[in-house]
């Protein structure tokens, strides 16, 4: 019984090994690679380009159906004695909807692009679009969700990391783009079309829930968070030689190979925790729960935040835990989080899908416009992991709630505009470094406040909800701002404009808003700060009796 519990609580790290997998072959971002193909092929101005895009945000963002299946198939209805889900329900339902979406969406465009099929209406690439990000939201719901069913406690680190691992994704599709392909966009459609659905394919019976919970969990994952960092210092130092010297193809061959091998390095590190829970349990006999709670009512908590009546406060848990859809949208902390993320993310999405765009006005060469695109990839991915990580820590250490941290990096994402539009000499580089940090901290920190304030048991699809905010934010500033100013200025022949007056008001505009958007995560924190501090006690309280319980055994034996 016991080398079955332990063998039980191990294969959680297998499935988020596979998760990160799966996450890191999506190639999100990458839209700037191929739009101008897109854009030259099908003979779109600017607007329309950006209406293309929008689609692909709706597709990436809106995710409420991934929710409602994960929830259908992978929450509580298919789950044997032993907590696992059954063979025939699971989170690879949602993988297999997913990996069809996304294969059918990329082909299809890949098709016109190459003139294999005949020019569609902007209404049918549109339709191609919505199918080929919408996938992007099922990967990441059966990832991301899982996630938080295996590690309840450190929720923030884990979705940092599959967070982190798809933003970074596009930096890693690139970098096999740059190998093999360099200069061909209508081959990298065609390589989104196959290579996500290959893996996803072929790991997604990995990513399963087992609900086990063990004390040296956060350890193992932060190393998970430190082999991304790895990853990401690594893939910027690609970027920056490859900006200033023009390497071979056997330089290039054996960077992709090192790449692939820090990629596989997960796996060590869910073998070491592996061999680490096992012995963990072996020293706990089945009949102790290691999460009955300390009997004390009071308590201090961190960062001298005072006392808390946990007898007299539960009732603001249980009506704020395991809420449905429905009765979330019926709380005034759920629109204060749309509308910060409107706010947020809408700026942020806008900033990348017109970096090729932005980079071309400022007569950016090509190699430029694509090493920004990769640069966002890693720096979206530092602010999902950051954030993560770091909301965790401070919420545990100091007793911070987590929408501070938001308001934080929503007034940084405010300034990060504010220096772009104004249009000094590499001002795009450092407004990006600011703009794709502070955007992918809200990816982060976005489910996990949702997973906190409103439960985990429908947190798919809440989250997924939540995050048609970006591309509803996405058309108002890539369509009706960005789009329509670009256009305006626009006076050569091929609808181009060149020069900082194309762009600047448009990012005084997201500035506006961005600042705007920290005024509401404030209110937010204000809402939300006696529920937190109760998160806080109640997670005090647990570690302290696993803490006890597992000392006293070790005095017992």
């Amino acid at each position: 019984m016991e080398e079955k519990l332990s063998l039980t609580s191990s294969s959680k790290w297998i499935a988020t090994v596979a998760g990160i997998w799966i996450q890191c072959s999506v190639g999100a971002y990458t839209f700037s690679i191929y739009s101008s193909a897109l854009k030259s092929s099908q003979g779109y101005d600017q607007s329309t380009l950006d209406t293309v895009a929008v689609f692909k945000d709706i597709g990436s963002n809106a995710g409420v159906l991934a929710g409602m299946l994960y929830s259908a198939v992978a929450v509580g209805n298919n789950r044997n004695s032993n907590g696992n889900n059954y063979h025939w329900g699971g989170p690879w339902v949602v993988h297999l909807a997913g990996a069809i979406q996304n294969f059918v969406g990329y082909f299809m465009m890949w098709a016109c692009v190459v003139g294999l099929i005949g020019r569609p209406p902007v209404t049918v690439m549109c339709l191609f679009m919505l199918l080929s990000s919408h996938s992007m939201t099922f990967f990441t719901t059966a990832n991301m969700v899982s996630g938080v069913q295996n590690f309840p406690h450190s929720g923030g680190t884990i979705v940092g990391i599959m967070k982190g691992f798809l933003g970074i994704s596009g930096a890693i599709v690139i970098q096999l783009y740059d190998t093999f392909w360099e200069g061909k966009p209508s081959i990298f459609l065609l390589m989104l079309a196959l290579l996500p659905t290959f893996v996803t394919l072929v790991l997604m019976f990995f990513v399963r829930i087992h609900k086990s919970n063990t004390a040296n969990d956060q350890k193992h994952l932060n190393g998970f968070t430190i082999v991304a960092l790895i990853i990401a210092v690594y893939l910027m130092i690609l970027i920056i030689l490859e900006n200033i010297f023009s390497l071979p193809l056997w330089a290039r061959i054996f960077n992709f190979v090192l790449l692939l091998l820090l990629l596989a390095s997960p796996l060590g590190i869910a073998i070491k925790a592996q061999k680490d829970t096992k012995k963990f349990l072996e020293t706990l006999p089945l009949e102790n729960d290691p999460s009955m709670e300390n009997p004390i009512a009071y308590d201090e908590l961190p960062g001298g935040e005072g006392q808390v009546d946990a007898d007299l406060d539960d009732k603001i848990l249980s009506d704020e835990e395991g809420m449905n859809l429905l009765q979330s949208m019926c709380t005034i902390n759920f629109w204060l989080l749309f509308v910060a993320m409107v706010c947020g993310m809408g700026s942020g999405v806008a900033v990348v899908n017109n970096l090729s765009q932005i980079g071309q006005s400022l007569n950016y060469t090509t190699m430029e416009t694509k090493n920004l695109v990769s640069l966002w990839s890693i720096w979206n991915f530092l602010g999902r992991i950051g954030a993560g990580y770091l909301s965790d820590y401070l919420l545990h250490t100091r007793g911070w709630a987590r929408p501070l941290l938001m308001a934080i990096t929503l007034a940084t994402m405010g300034v990060g505009h504010l220096v772009v539009a104004s249009g000094l000499p590499g001002t795009l580089y450092v407004g990006s470094i600011l703009v794709g940090i502070c955007y992918g901290s809200q990816w982060s920190l976005m489910p996990t406040i949702s997973s906190e304030l409103f439960g985990v048991r429908h947190v798919g699809t809440i989250f997924n909800t939540i995050g048609i905010a970006s591309p509803v934010g996405s058309y108002i500033f890539s369509v009706r701002v960005i789009g329509y100013i670009y256009d305006e200025e626009a006076k050569g022949e091929d609808d181009s404009c060149y020069g900082t007056h194309c762009f600047r008001l448009s990012f005084m505009i997201m500035a506006s808003v961005a600042f705007l958007g920290f005024f509401v995560a404030l209110t937010l924190l204000f809402r939300t700060k006696r529920f937190y501090q109760l998160v806080v006690l109640k997670r005090i309280k647990l570690k302290r009796s696993k803490c006890e319980n597992f000392h006293l055994q070790g005095n017992i034996r």
